[in-house]
Protein backbone atom coordinates (compact mmCIF):
# COMPACT_ATOMS: atom_id res chain seq x y z
CA UNK A 1 0.00 0.00 0.00
CA UNK A 2 1.31 3.17 -1.27
CA UNK A 3 -0.24 6.63 0.72
CA UNK A 4 0.81 10.33 0.88
CA UNK A 5 0.67 11.98 4.41
CA UNK A 6 0.10 15.89 4.05
CA UNK A 7 0.25 17.89 7.27
CA UNK A 8 0.64 21.83 7.07
CA UNK A 9 4.05 21.71 8.59
CA UNK A 10 5.90 18.90 9.26
CA UNK A 11 7.74 17.59 10.86
CA UNK A 12 7.71 19.83 13.57
CA UNK A 13 8.35 19.60 18.07
CA UNK A 14 4.50 20.19 18.51
CA UNK A 15 3.34 17.02 16.06
CA UNK A 16 5.57 14.45 16.89
CA UNK A 17 2.89 12.22 17.11
CA UNK A 18 2.65 12.11 13.72
CA UNK A 19 6.14 11.06 12.93
CA UNK A 20 5.59 8.39 15.17
CA UNK A 21 2.56 7.39 13.68
CA UNK A 22 4.20 7.80 10.06
CA UNK A 23 7.32 5.35 11.29
CA UNK A 24 5.00 2.69 12.68
CA UNK A 25 3.23 2.41 9.32
CA UNK A 26 6.45 2.40 7.45
CA UNK A 27 7.18 -0.76 9.66
CA UNK A 28 4.01 -2.64 8.74
CA UNK A 29 5.29 -1.95 5.31
CA UNK A 30 3.54 0.64 3.90
CA UNK A 31 4.79 3.05 1.23
CA UNK A 32 4.45 6.19 3.03
CA UNK A 33 5.33 9.60 1.16
CA UNK A 34 5.18 12.69 3.26
CA UNK A 35 4.13 15.88 2.02
CA UNK A 36 3.71 19.64 3.76
CA UNK A 37 2.45 22.59 2.42
CA UNK A 38 5.76 24.70 4.60
CA UNK A 39 9.32 23.73 5.48
CA UNK A 40 9.67 23.17 9.17
CA UNK A 41 11.42 25.92 10.68
CA UNK A 42 15.06 24.93 12.75
CA UNK A 43 13.11 25.72 16.03
CA UNK A 44 10.88 22.90 15.63
CA UNK A 45 13.51 20.45 14.85
CA UNK A 46 14.97 19.43 18.03
CA UNK A 47 16.42 15.98 17.05
CA UNK A 48 18.11 14.14 14.20
CA UNK A 49 14.90 11.74 13.28
CA UNK A 50 13.52 14.89 12.70
CA UNK A 51 16.38 16.45 10.77
CA UNK A 52 16.09 13.17 8.55
CA UNK A 53 12.14 13.51 8.21
CA UNK A 54 12.46 16.80 7.23
CA UNK A 55 14.70 16.13 4.25
CA UNK A 56 12.59 13.49 2.33
CA UNK A 57 9.37 15.41 2.89
CA UNK A 58 7.94 16.88 -0.42
CA UNK A 59 7.39 21.39 0.71
CA UNK A 60 4.84 22.91 -1.58
CA UNK A 61 6.04 26.35 -0.58
CA UNK A 62 7.70 28.14 -1.99
CA UNK A 63 6.48 26.99 -5.16
CA UNK A 64 8.43 27.01 -8.18
CA UNK A 65 6.12 28.77 -10.82
CA UNK A 66 7.29 26.32 -13.30
CA UNK A 67 6.59 23.62 -11.64
CA UNK A 68 3.10 25.04 -10.79
CA UNK A 69 2.45 25.77 -14.35
CA UNK A 70 3.17 21.90 -15.14
CA UNK A 71 1.36 20.69 -12.84
CA UNK A 72 -1.99 22.59 -13.61
CA UNK A 73 -1.67 22.04 -17.44
CA UNK A 74 -1.00 18.49 -16.98
CA UNK A 75 -3.75 18.28 -14.99
CA UNK A 76 -6.62 20.26 -16.69
CA UNK A 77 -5.70 18.33 -20.07
CA UNK A 78 -5.53 15.10 -18.75
CA UNK A 79 -9.16 15.53 -17.31
CA UNK A 80 -10.93 17.99 -18.01
CA UNK A 81 -14.00 17.52 -16.22
CA UNK A 82 -11.85 16.60 -13.06
CA UNK A 83 -10.49 20.08 -13.12
CA UNK A 84 -13.23 22.17 -13.42
CA UNK A 85 -14.94 20.05 -11.14
CA UNK A 86 -12.38 21.00 -8.52
CA UNK A 87 -12.61 24.67 -9.33
CA UNK A 88 -16.50 24.44 -8.31
CA UNK A 89 -15.69 22.33 -5.22
CA UNK A 90 -12.82 25.10 -4.18
CA UNK A 91 -15.53 27.96 -5.33
CA UNK A 92 -18.40 26.34 -3.02
CA UNK A 93 -16.31 25.62 -0.05
CA UNK A 94 -14.46 29.06 -0.29
CA UNK A 95 -14.58 31.22 3.52
CA UNK A 96 -16.89 34.30 3.06
CA UNK A 97 -15.39 37.55 1.97
CA UNK A 98 -12.71 38.69 -0.81
CA UNK A 99 -10.32 37.86 2.03
CA UNK A 100 -11.63 33.78 1.84
CA UNK A 101 -11.62 33.88 -2.06
CA UNK A 102 -8.15 34.61 -1.91
CA UNK A 103 -6.85 32.40 0.45
CA UNK A 104 -9.31 29.62 -1.48
CA UNK A 105 -6.89 30.36 -4.32
CA UNK A 106 -3.86 29.86 -2.84
CA UNK A 107 -5.54 26.42 -1.79
CA UNK A 108 -6.55 25.35 -5.10
CA UNK A 109 -2.97 26.03 -6.83
CA UNK A 110 -1.12 24.25 -3.90
CA UNK A 111 -3.03 21.18 -4.31
CA UNK A 112 -2.26 20.75 -8.16
CA UNK A 113 1.38 20.41 -7.20
CA UNK A 114 0.40 17.63 -4.41
CA UNK A 115 -2.29 16.35 -6.95
CA UNK A 116 0.94 15.94 -9.64
CA UNK A 117 2.97 14.67 -7.70
CA UNK A 118 0.95 11.99 -6.43
CA UNK A 119 -0.23 10.66 -9.68
CA UNK A 120 3.53 10.80 -11.25
CA UNK A 121 4.15 8.59 -7.86
CA UNK A 122 1.53 6.42 -8.40
CA UNK A 123 0.07 6.91 -4.87
CA UNK A 124 -3.04 5.19 -4.31
CA UNK A 125 -4.64 7.54 -1.40
CA UNK A 126 -3.74 10.68 0.65
CA UNK A 127 -4.55 11.26 4.52
CA UNK A 128 -3.82 14.35 5.95
CA UNK A 129 -3.41 15.92 9.02
CA UNK A 130 -4.98 18.43 10.92
CA UNK A 131 -8.21 19.21 8.96
CA UNK A 132 -8.13 23.04 8.32
CA UNK A 133 -6.15 24.84 6.22
CA UNK A 134 -3.99 21.59 4.65
CA UNK A 135 -7.16 19.47 4.85
CA UNK A 136 -8.81 22.11 2.68
CA UNK A 137 -5.95 21.65 0.04
CA UNK A 138 -6.22 17.35 0.47
CA UNK A 139 -9.92 17.74 -0.21
CA UNK A 140 -9.21 19.58 -3.52
CA UNK A 141 -5.87 17.76 -4.75
CA UNK A 142 -8.26 14.57 -4.40
CA UNK A 143 -11.08 15.70 -6.31
CA UNK A 144 -8.51 17.19 -8.83
CA UNK A 145 -6.20 14.32 -9.50
CA UNK A 146 -9.15 11.03 -8.79
CA UNK A 147 -7.89 9.58 -5.65
CA UNK A 148 -9.26 9.17 -2.43
CA UNK A 149 -8.52 10.72 0.42
CA UNK A 150 -9.09 10.73 4.59
CA UNK A 151 -8.05 12.73 7.35
CA UNK A 152 -7.92 12.74 11.02
CA UNK A 153 -10.27 14.72 13.00
CA UNK A 154 -8.19 16.50 16.39
CA UNK A 155 -10.09 19.82 17.14
CA UNK A 156 -10.65 21.77 19.20
CA UNK A 157 -9.57 24.72 16.51
CA UNK A 158 -11.74 23.51 13.50
CA UNK A 159 -14.98 22.77 16.09
CA UNK A 160 -14.92 26.94 16.40
CA UNK A 161 -15.23 27.53 13.04
CA UNK A 162 -16.46 24.29 11.30
CA UNK A 163 -18.65 26.18 8.70
CA UNK A 164 -15.82 28.23 7.90
CA UNK A 165 -13.55 25.62 7.17
CA UNK A 166 -16.17 23.03 5.38
CA UNK A 167 -16.13 20.19 8.03
CA UNK A 168 -19.37 18.74 6.52
CA UNK A 169 -18.07 18.71 3.11
CA UNK A 170 -14.49 17.61 4.11
CA UNK A 171 -16.57 14.32 6.14
CA UNK A 172 -18.50 14.09 2.87
CA UNK A 173 -15.79 13.81 0.32
CA UNK A 174 -13.44 11.80 3.01
CA UNK A 175 -13.13 8.13 1.77
CA UNK A 176 -12.56 7.91 5.55
CA UNK A 177 -12.62 9.67 9.22
CA UNK A 178 -9.96 9.42 11.70
CA UNK A 179 -11.01 10.85 14.79
CA UNK A 180 -8.81 11.07 17.95
CA UNK A 181 -11.58 10.94 20.52
CA UNK A 182 -15.34 9.91 21.13
CA UNK A 183 -15.55 13.29 21.40
CA UNK A 184 -14.41 14.29 18.43
CA UNK A 185 -16.49 11.94 16.45
CA UNK A 186 -19.32 13.07 18.28
CA UNK A 187 -18.56 16.57 17.51
CA UNK A 188 -18.04 15.71 13.60
CA UNK A 189 -21.20 13.45 13.32
CA UNK A 190 -22.59 16.87 14.02
CA UNK A 191 -21.70 18.09 10.72
CA UNK A 192 -21.19 15.00 8.66
CA UNK A 193 -24.42 13.23 6.39
CA UNK A 194 -25.45 9.84 8.31
CA UNK A 195 -24.55 8.18 5.64
CA UNK A 196 -20.76 8.93 6.68
CA UNK A 197 -21.18 7.85 10.62
CA UNK A 198 -19.83 3.98 9.99
CA UNK A 199 -17.06 5.63 7.95
CA UNK A 200 -15.53 7.94 11.33
CA UNK A 201 -13.54 5.55 13.08
CA UNK A 202 -11.87 5.95 16.83
CA UNK A 203 -8.10 5.89 16.18
CA UNK A 204 -5.95 7.52 18.98
CA UNK A 205 -2.64 9.46 18.73
CA UNK A 206 -0.48 7.36 20.39
CA UNK A 207 3.08 6.80 22.22
CA UNK A 208 5.76 4.13 22.66
CA UNK A 209 5.40 2.98 26.15
CA UNK A 210 8.69 0.76 26.12
CA UNK A 211 10.26 4.35 25.52
CA UNK A 212 9.71 6.10 29.00
CA UNK A 213 11.03 4.43 32.27
CA UNK A 214 8.57 4.48 35.01
CA UNK A 215 9.16 7.58 37.81
CA UNK A 216 10.28 6.58 41.37
CA UNK A 217 7.91 8.25 44.02
CA UNK A 218 9.34 7.89 47.51
CA UNK A 219 9.38 11.22 49.43
CA UNK A 220 7.61 14.19 49.26
CA UNK A 221 7.20 16.41 46.03
CA UNK A 222 8.06 20.46 44.87
CA UNK A 223 8.14 19.71 40.80
CA UNK A 224 5.95 20.63 38.68
CA UNK A 225 5.83 20.22 34.49
CA UNK A 226 4.17 21.86 31.99
CA UNK A 227 4.72 20.76 28.04
CA UNK A 228 3.27 22.34 25.20
CA UNK A 229 2.63 25.27 23.16
CA UNK A 230 2.60 28.50 25.47
CA UNK A 231 -0.77 30.17 25.02
CA UNK A 232 -3.27 31.84 26.71
CA UNK A 233 -5.66 29.46 25.70
CA UNK A 234 -3.24 26.48 27.68
CA UNK A 235 -4.50 28.15 30.60
CA UNK A 236 -0.91 28.65 32.20
CA UNK A 237 -2.00 32.20 34.26
CA UNK A 238 -4.34 29.78 35.92
CA UNK A 239 -1.34 27.70 36.80
CA UNK A 240 0.87 30.30 38.05
CA UNK A 241 -2.10 31.67 40.60
CA UNK A 242 -2.15 28.40 41.86
CA UNK A 243 1.47 28.75 42.23
CA UNK A 244 1.45 31.33 44.02
CA UNK A 245 -0.99 29.66 47.20
CA UNK A 246 1.71 26.60 47.05
CA UNK A 247 4.48 28.41 47.11
CA UNK A 248 3.01 29.16 51.00
CA UNK A 249 3.49 25.36 51.58
CA UNK A 250 6.53 24.61 49.18
CA UNK A 251 8.90 27.76 49.18
CA UNK A 252 10.97 25.74 46.38
CA UNK A 253 8.16 24.52 44.42
CA UNK A 254 9.67 24.06 40.75
CA UNK A 255 7.27 24.73 37.95
CA UNK A 256 9.48 23.97 34.13
CA UNK A 257 7.61 24.97 31.28
CA UNK A 258 9.26 23.21 28.17
CA UNK A 259 7.85 24.35 24.60
CA UNK A 260 7.38 27.84 23.24
CA UNK A 261 4.72 30.17 21.44
CA UNK A 262 3.54 33.83 20.85
CA UNK A 263 2.49 34.21 24.58
CA UNK A 264 6.31 33.61 26.58
CA UNK A 265 7.29 36.85 27.13
CA UNK A 266 3.84 37.71 28.40
CA UNK A 267 4.10 34.89 30.65
CA UNK A 268 7.31 34.93 31.49
CA UNK A 269 7.25 38.90 32.07
CA UNK A 270 3.63 37.73 34.59
CA UNK A 271 6.07 35.24 36.73
CA UNK A 272 8.42 38.17 38.05
CA UNK A 273 5.36 40.30 38.32
CA UNK A 274 3.63 37.76 40.70
CA UNK A 275 7.07 36.85 42.44
CA UNK A 276 7.46 33.79 40.96
CA UNK A 277 10.74 34.28 39.29
CA UNK A 278 12.82 32.29 41.16
CA UNK A 279 10.27 28.94 40.95
CA UNK A 280 9.37 28.91 37.05
CA UNK A 281 12.02 28.19 34.43
CA UNK A 282 10.93 28.57 30.84
CA UNK A 283 13.05 25.70 28.64
CA UNK A 284 11.93 26.68 25.08
CA UNK A 285 11.69 23.37 23.16
CA UNK A 286 13.03 20.02 23.48
CA UNK A 287 13.75 16.71 21.49
CA UNK A 288 11.90 13.79 22.55
CA UNK A 289 14.60 12.48 24.31
CA UNK A 290 15.12 15.49 26.22
CA UNK A 291 11.50 16.05 27.37
CA UNK A 292 11.44 12.32 28.48
CA UNK A 293 14.42 13.80 31.37
CA UNK A 294 11.95 16.00 32.37
CA UNK A 295 9.72 13.06 33.13
CA UNK A 296 11.99 11.44 35.19
CA UNK A 297 12.70 14.64 37.42
CA UNK A 298 8.88 15.94 37.79
CA UNK A 299 6.51 14.91 40.60
CA UNK A 300 3.18 16.19 39.02
CA UNK A 301 2.24 17.00 35.37
CA UNK A 302 -0.08 19.86 35.25
CA UNK A 303 -1.99 20.99 32.19
CA UNK A 304 -4.37 23.29 33.03
CA UNK A 305 -6.01 24.29 29.42
CA UNK A 306 -9.04 25.67 27.64
CA UNK A 307 -9.15 23.51 24.81
CA UNK A 308 -7.27 20.57 23.28
CA UNK A 309 -8.30 17.38 21.89
CA UNK A 310 -6.56 14.69 23.73
CA UNK A 311 -2.84 15.77 24.22
CA UNK A 312 -0.29 13.57 23.48
CA UNK A 313 2.20 14.99 26.23
CA UNK A 314 -0.49 13.54 28.61
CA UNK A 315 -0.40 10.14 27.41
CA UNK A 316 3.73 10.68 27.70
CA UNK A 317 3.47 11.65 31.29
CA UNK A 318 1.54 8.67 31.81
CA UNK A 319 3.73 6.40 30.93
CA UNK A 320 6.40 7.88 32.29
CA UNK A 321 4.43 7.30 35.68
CA UNK A 322 4.29 10.42 36.28
CA UNK A 323 0.60 11.17 37.89
CA UNK A 324 -1.01 13.90 36.09
CA UNK A 325 -3.71 16.75 37.39
CA UNK A 326 -5.45 18.32 34.02
CA UNK A 327 -8.89 19.78 32.97
CA UNK A 328 -11.71 18.10 32.09
CA UNK A 329 -12.20 19.11 28.81
CA UNK A 330 -13.16 17.63 25.45
CA UNK A 331 -11.95 13.83 25.04
CA UNK A 332 -9.60 14.38 28.04
CA UNK A 333 -12.08 12.31 30.36
CA UNK A 334 -11.37 9.17 28.04
CA UNK A 335 -6.98 9.20 28.65
CA UNK A 336 -7.62 10.31 32.46
CA UNK A 337 -9.62 8.67 34.77
CA UNK A 338 -10.11 11.16 37.53
CA UNK A 339 -9.00 9.94 40.79
CA UNK A 340 -7.71 6.85 39.18
CA UNK A 341 -4.92 7.15 37.10
CA UNK A 342 -4.53 11.47 37.62
CA UNK A 343 -7.12 14.27 38.86
CA UNK A 344 -9.74 16.16 36.74
CA UNK A 345 -10.53 19.84 37.29
CA UNK A 346 -13.06 22.31 35.88
CA UNK A 347 -11.65 24.95 33.20
CA UNK A 348 -10.10 27.89 35.08
CA UNK A 349 -10.79 26.41 38.74
CA UNK A 350 -7.27 27.80 40.44
CA UNK A 351 -8.70 26.75 43.61
CA UNK A 352 -9.06 23.17 43.06
CA UNK A 353 -6.32 22.72 40.77
CA UNK A 354 -4.69 23.92 43.82
CA UNK A 355 -5.83 21.87 45.96
CA UNK A 356 -5.03 18.54 43.58
CA UNK A 357 -1.42 19.50 43.24
CA UNK A 358 -1.12 19.78 47.01
CA UNK A 359 -2.62 16.13 47.10
CA UNK A 360 -0.05 14.85 45.12
CA UNK A 361 2.95 16.72 46.08
CA UNK A 362 2.28 15.62 49.91
CA UNK A 363 1.42 11.86 49.16
CA UNK A 364 4.04 9.92 46.90
CA UNK A 365 2.27 6.90 47.48
CA UNK A 366 -0.88 8.46 46.05
CA UNK A 367 1.69 9.34 43.09
CA UNK A 368 2.93 5.57 42.77
CA UNK A 369 -1.01 4.42 42.55
CA UNK A 370 -1.72 6.79 40.27
CA UNK A 371 1.64 6.56 38.04
CA UNK A 372 1.22 2.81 37.96
CA UNK A 373 -2.71 3.85 36.60
CA UNK A 374 -1.60 5.89 34.23
CA UNK A 375 1.14 4.22 32.43
CA UNK A 376 -1.44 0.53 32.38
CA UNK A 377 -4.39 3.19 30.66
CA UNK A 378 -1.58 4.16 27.77
CA UNK A 379 -0.27 0.50 27.36
CA UNK A 380 -3.82 -0.49 27.01
CA UNK A 381 -5.52 2.14 24.88
CA UNK A 382 -3.35 4.81 23.56
CA UNK A 383 -0.19 2.74 22.45
CA UNK A 384 0.81 4.16 19.04
CA UNK A 385 2.14 0.86 17.53
CA UNK A 386 -1.77 -0.60 17.98
CA UNK A 387 -2.89 2.43 16.90
CA UNK A 388 -0.88 2.69 13.89
CA UNK A 389 -2.17 -0.88 12.73
CA UNK A 390 -5.63 -0.45 13.46
CA UNK A 391 -5.03 2.78 10.77
CA UNK A 392 -3.52 0.59 8.38
CA UNK A 393 -6.56 -2.01 8.41
CA UNK A 394 -9.22 0.75 8.89
CA UNK A 395 -7.35 2.21 5.59
CA UNK A 396 -6.70 -1.16 3.56
CA UNK A 397 -10.45 -2.28 4.15
CA UNK A 398 -11.41 1.42 3.14
CA UNK A 399 -9.54 1.05 -0.23
CA UNK A 400 -10.91 -1.84 -1.12
CA UNK A 401 -14.22 -0.52 0.25
CA UNK A 402 -15.12 -2.77 2.90
CA UNK A 403 -16.69 -0.93 6.18
CA UNK A 404 -14.48 -1.55 9.90
CA UNK A 405 -15.70 -1.67 13.11
CA UNK A 406 -15.46 2.35 14.66
CA UNK A 407 -13.48 1.17 17.26
CA UNK A 408 -12.91 -2.95 18.33
CA UNK A 409 -13.35 -3.36 21.79
CA UNK A 410 -9.97 -4.05 23.19
CA UNK A 411 -11.02 -4.40 27.28
CA UNK A 412 -8.39 -7.28 27.87
CA UNK A 413 -7.38 -8.26 24.86
CA UNK A 414 -4.22 -7.02 23.44
CA UNK A 415 -3.14 -6.97 20.15
CA UNK A 416 -0.37 -9.61 18.42
CA UNK A 417 1.44 -6.91 16.10
CA UNK A 418 2.26 -7.89 12.81
CA UNK A 419 5.76 -8.64 12.01
CA UNK A 420 5.13 -7.86 8.25
CA UNK A 421 2.08 -6.31 6.05
CA UNK A 422 0.75 -9.33 4.61
CA UNK A 423 0.07 -10.31 8.79
CA UNK A 424 -1.65 -6.67 9.36
CA UNK A 425 -5.23 -7.88 7.86
CA UNK A 426 -5.31 -10.08 10.17
CA UNK A 427 -4.85 -8.46 13.27
CA UNK A 428 -8.26 -6.77 14.27
CA UNK A 429 -10.23 -9.11 11.92
CA UNK A 430 -9.33 -11.97 15.71
CA UNK A 431 -9.89 -9.08 18.28
CA UNK A 432 -13.67 -9.37 16.89
CA UNK A 433 -13.67 -12.83 16.42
Amino acid sequence: MRIAYLTGEYPRATDTFIQREVANLRSMGADVDTFSIRRTSDEHIVGEEQKIERDQTFYILPANIINLIVAHLNLLFSSPKKYLATIKLAWSTSQPGLRGVFYQFFYFLEAAIIAYQIKQKRIEHLHNHIAEASGTVAMLAAKMGDFSYSFTLHGPGIFFKPYQWRLDKKIEQALFVCCISNYARSQGMIFAPTEKWNRMHIIHCGVEPSLFDMVSHQQPGKRLLYVGRIAAAKGLPILLESLIILKKQHPDILLTVVGDGSDRKDLEAMTVELGLSQNVDFVGYKSQTEVREYFQQTDVFVMSSFAEGIPVVLMEAMAAGVPVVATQIAGISELVEDSINGYLVPPGDSHLLTIRIEELLKDWELRTKFGTAGRAKVEKDFNVQHEAARLYQVMNNALQNQVESIRPTYQDKYISLPSSSTETASVYSSINS
